[in-house]
């Protein structure tokens, strides 16, 4: 295992061919108000494995493929399960 950052976050765009837009949440105790805290980073990642919207996945650093694409699609963890009336809906038909 090599010493590349690996972050596990859900995919919320899959529009754009072979990236996939990843949101990775984050929670940790603020230091002075020990309120939890949640925040949520989105990364743009190059997806050779077609990871659809909902898809739980493993994403690793790499050199930069674009100006705004570092990361890379590691794997699949969870594929989210979608209805056939989602996909009608989507086809306008």
């Amino acid at each position: 295992m090599n010493k590349r950052r690996r972050l596990v976050g859900t995919v919320i765009s899959d529009k754009m061919q072979k990236t996939a837009v990843v949101e990775v949440e984050r929670v940790f105790r603020h230091p002075l108000y020990h309120k939890v805290v949640r925040t949520a980073k989105s990364y743009k990642a190059h997806d050779e494995l077609g990871a659809s919207v909902g898809d739980k996945v493993r994403i690793v650093e790499s050199k930069p493929i674009s100006r705004t694409k570092h990361w890379v699609v590691e794997e699949i963890l969870r594929v989210e399960e979608r209805a056939e009336d989602d996909t009608v809906e989507e086809l306008g038909v």
